[in-house]
């Protein structure tokens, strides 16, 4: 069993488990661009016209 002290606390990061995650939040942010300016493609695009 855990104390509720031991519960609270969080582990602190360092330096490098904070440039870490700069590195992946950097990362994610570029593929997440990367997507959003992709074209939709033709076929996609007929497919939603035959939902209308």
């Amino acid at each position: 069993m855990t104390s509720d002290k031991q519960a609270s606390e969080k582990p602190k990061k360092g330096a490098a488990a904070q440039s870490k995650n700069r590195d992946m939040g950097s990362a994610l942010r570029s593929v997440y661009n990367k997507t959003v300016e992709e074209a939709v493609p033709d076929d996609l695009l007929s497919l939603l016209g035959k939902l209308d």
